[in-house]
């Protein structure tokens, strides 16, 4: 028989699977003898059931619960519904991977009218117990009976306000009494029934209620962000309460071992004397900094240090840790470990090797790649003039500008739209996650910094500020005042997450400078990776860059981004409509020395690093006004000026636009097919590249040219293309009097060329695989139409897993690059092989690089960092499998 249930001393740390993230640690902490109130854990299989199961929980499960149950009564010495000594419990849910506020939380369960009473001549404290049974109503009503938790907030306000109190703790017993009262016809009200008294059928409504949080719409978009599959469930743990608000000897908080926004080894985090957990995390009250409880209770704060050094130790990470305090008694409700920001991650990784603590290749493996792009953005610029307007709690460091919206809906709209959008709160809600994604940073005038917020924030990267208590929102005239400010919808403020500064308006900004770790870090991924990592650079100032931030190289010199510029545009436009090769060569002429000159400052700046040039590959379309627009101009002048000479040019040029124009010119004459039918452009390209190599040569710098030739489908394109580039080097070099090295290689991103490699391989140094065409030729898709129409609801729908030219496809277009890379190796077995698409700076795509062989990938340079830390995963997890695999077969 399936086991379902596991009381928290049957499980441990490696039941993630099964107990979720919370139950498993749940589970260790009690195994390690730390004051953990007991209890036990449905299990994610037992979720996966419920679902099969038509969304009811099995009569197995049901047993397994019942048995459970009775063992933890006798632990406690308490019976749920009891009426002398009840027991209360918390009902919360654990993914195995952490989720932190997207699912559903019961405290208290077990409150009923009875039970109430007796708590209230246990403790001898009837307002700590009417204010736990109104807590309990108020959040069963919300998660598990549907009802908006406004129509209790509401009550609640009316009465503060009748009452002339400023905080909930003033509050006394007989006021939470018609609190509570209050509370029962707002649920009558709602669900037509009275609330529900009896404590078994409000424990399995919660089970439900919970199992049923995995699919809200919060978690879904969680999961989908966060990339954590939607069939793995949430466990359910039920935990035997501890209560924090029993009086100023109690109290509640939420702290991390280190700093989560810069790494530093000082305990971190918040509690409320006299509260419950929810009242920190949902920034219902802001609450006080942990080192607050040295002074409030010096007893209880030397434990907590010490039981925190033992989590950190015991689980060689960072630990998030929930507490209560009970009537001066610790309990721990939860550790995990903990989110942190790039900067934080990668200090705690290099201080934790000086600690002694982890080993180098451990290190590495606790930096996500993708938190290194936080790292490389710009913030305010510390000399520029701001107009300062608030502060609050630096929750989330980095600095953002754009407009003020007030609704989570407003900001994916606008954010949907290009809009750069600051989504400003009183307090933010898990529903919010979406607003949050779309927005540049989150500011709220209440809760901490262990708040919902300020958690969600840090971990995908974006600037936070919270508490920002002297700002006034008014939600339904959306604006907020601070003093005498009016901050209106739409109004410009820029924000600084690291000091928790609001300004009005934009401020300038500047770019980051790396921590000594951050370097450090990447210096320890470079000694592991066995994986090149070049970098996409078309210009010298980008060529500086990728060395800056440690590329082996450039791997993608893209030369029509050369023509771009506005004052080659009219040459390059003279070099299309030519009429005859004399022409055509004319504007070539002008163009050579701009191309040669563009060459000379890359191979400078590379010094002697490779550098790949993919020789011209766009459609000529590019280069020429829009059709439709210039049609428009020529009716215009056909009206208004019939007989000018503007007229007679724009006809002209319409003329050639509608017979250069194709049908589906990203699969029309572009790339090689230029080189082909017009020689004489590939022919200036190439002589531009050797002009440059010879004059850095003569300066005593190395070059390491490699030409690549585009969108080559067929063995005979590149090798009509070779010789072209072999004659020109031969030309050159006579001409110089001098030799260079250089290889010719083509990017492989048709098809054929891949299913035809070993043929292909015959012409060429080296493949450089073009992920981006690639994926389009293989899919079918045209990438812009298929981003701006249907891939996103493709993706939403579980059609696709993921968008496949953000994360390479490996199961398609994956066994292309395989068998390019097999065949192609059959022939030359030394072959050079690369990626340069998008995929090459995405983590996943890269250890599939890896995996298949390839010499390197090369990505954007602010990427570079990125590609190496992954990198160097990819080794290190790939050659652990392999020995792994060696060590089962020696036995």
């Amino acid at each position: 028989m399936t086991k379902f249930v596991y009381l928290f001393n049957e499980g441990n740390s490696h039941m993630r699977d099964l107990l979720g993230g919370k139950g498993a640690n749940l589970a260790e902490m009690t195994n390690i003898g730390l004051p953990v109130p007991f209890g036990f854990t449905i299990t994610t299989e037992a979720c996966n059931d419920y679902y099969a199961n038509g969304k009811k929980i099995s009569g197995a499960v049901e047993t397994q619960i019942e048995e459970a149950l009775l063992t933890l009564e006798e632990k406690t010495g308490k019976k749920l519904g009891g009426k002398e000594n009840p027991l209360l419990v918390s009902v919360r849910s654990g993914s195995v991977f952490s989720m932190p506020g997207m699912m559903d939380t019961v405290l208290n369960l077990g409150m009923n009218d009875e039970t109430v009473e007796a708590v209230a001549g246990l403790t001898g404290n009837p307002r700590f117990a009417y204010d736990s049974y109104r807590r309990f109503i108020q959040m069963f009503s919300d998660v598990v009976l549907g009802i908006d938790v406004y129509h209790f907030e509401h009550l609640l306000e009316q009465t503060r306000e009748q009452k002339g109190y400023t905080a909930d703790p003033e509050m006394t017993a007989e006021d939470w009494k018609d609190i509570i009262a209050g509370y029962k016809k707002i649920v009558k009200k709602h669900t037509k029934q009275d609330f529900p008294q009896d404590p078994k059928t409000q424990l399995y409504l919660a089970v439900n209620a919970v199992f049923d949080s995995w699919n809200n719409q919060r978690a879904i978009v969680y999961r989908r962000l966060n990339k954590i599959p939607d069939h793995l469930g949430t466990a359910v743990n039920i935990q035997s309460m501890v209560f924090g608000n029993m009086g100023d000897d109690s109290g509640t908080g939420v702290a991390f071992t280190r700093n989560p926004s810069t790494g530093e080894r000082v305990l971190y985090g918040e509690y409320l004397i006299n509260a419950q957990g929810e009242d920190v995390v949902a920034g219902i009250r802001t609450p006080q900094p942990i080192q607050v409880l040295a002074k409030d209770m010096p007893e209880v704060y030397r434990q907590f240090v010490k039981t925190s050094k033992l989590l950190e130790e015991h689980y060689q990470d960072m630990q998030d840790i929930e507490f209560t305090v009970e009537r001066g008694k610790l309990y721990l409700l939860q550790t995990r470990n903990g989110k942190r920001t790039a900067q934080a991650a990668i200090r705690i990784a290099v201080e934790m090797v000086k600690e002694g603590i982890l080993d180098k290749k451990t290190a590495l493996l606790r930096v996500d790649p993708d938190q290194m792009n936080q790292l490389l953005h710009r913030r305010i610029d510390g000399s520029a003039t701001k107009n300062h307007l608030a502060k609050g709690l630096p929750a989330s460091p980095g600095a953002a500008t754009g407009t003020v919206v007030f609704d989570a809906d407003e900001a994916e709209r606008l954010g949907k739209e290009g809009e750069k959008v600051i989504l400003v709160r009183p307090e933010t809600t898990p529903d919010d996650i979406h607003g949050i994604v779309a927005s540049q940073a989150v500011v709220t005038s209440r809760g901490g910094m262990t708040s919902h917020a300020a958690v969600v924030a840090r971990g995908m990267g974006k600037a936070c500020i919270c508490g920002c208590e002297s700002m006034k929102i008014d939600l339904k005239a959306k604006q907020f005042t601070v003093g005498d400010t009016v901050v209106r919808y739409g109004d410009v403020i820029t924000i600084d997450g690291s000091t928790g500064e609001v300004m009005l308006g934009e401020v300038p900004m500047i770019d980051p400078e790396l921590s000594g770790e951050f370097k450090t870090l990447l210096e320890w991924a470079d000694e592991v990776r066995d994986l090149g990592v070049r970098a996409n650079a078309d210009n010298p100032t980008d060529a500086k860059k990728s060395l800056e931030f440690g590329a082996d190289g450039i791997g993608l010199c893209r030369t029509e981004h050369m023509f771009m510029d506005i004052k080659r545009v009219p040459i390059v436009q003279e070099m299309i409509l030519a009429e005859t090769l004399e022409e055509r060569e004319k504007a070539l002429d002008k163009l050579l020395p701009m191309q040669q000159g563009d060459f000379e400052g890359i191979f400078e700046e590379m010094a002697g690093h490779p550098v790949t040039i993919r020789l011209l590959d766009p459609p000529m379309h590019e280069f020429l006004p829009d059709k439709e627009e210039l049609l428009v101009e020529v009716t215009k002048l056909q009206l208004t000026a019939p007989e000018s000479k503007e007229l007679e040019e724009k006809e002209y040029l319409l003329k050639k636009v509608q017979h250069l124009a194709e049908f589906n010119p990203m699969l029309g004459h572009r790339g090689c097919r230029l080189g082909v039918i017009f020689p004489e452009i590939y022919e200036m390209q190439v002589k531009a590249i050797f002009y440059a190599a010879a004059a850095v040569l003569q300066k005593g710098i190395k070059v390491q040219p490699e030409i690549m030739i585009p969108l080559v489908g067929h063995v005979n394109e590149l090798k009509r293309m070779r010789a072209l580039v072999t004659d020109m080097a031969n030309q050159v070099m006579e001409e110089k009097g001098l030799k260079f090295d250089y290889t010719v290689g083509t990017m492989i991103e048709i098809p054929r060329a891949a299913l035809t490699a070993d043929q292909i391989a015959e012409e060429a140094d080296f493949f450089s695989f073009g992920t981006n065409d690639l994926t389009q030729t293989t899919f079918g898709f045209s990438r812009d139409d298929a981003e701006g129409k249907f891939l996103q609801q493709y993706i939403e729908q579980k059609v696709l897993p993921e968008n496949p030219f953000a994360v390479l496809d490996q199961e398609g277009v994956g066994k292309l690059v395989e068998t390019g890379v097999k065949l192609g190796r059959q022939t030359k077995p030394g072959l050079k092989t690369g990626i340069c698409g998008e995929h090459g700076g995405e983590k996943s795509s890269i250890e599939f690089c890896y995996k298949t062989g390839l010499n390197y990938v090369s990505c954007s340079p602010y990427r570079v960092p990125l590609a190496r830390l992954a990198a160097a995963q990819a080794t290190i997890r790939n050659k652990k499998e392999d020995t792994d695999k060696v060590t089962v077969a020696a036995k």
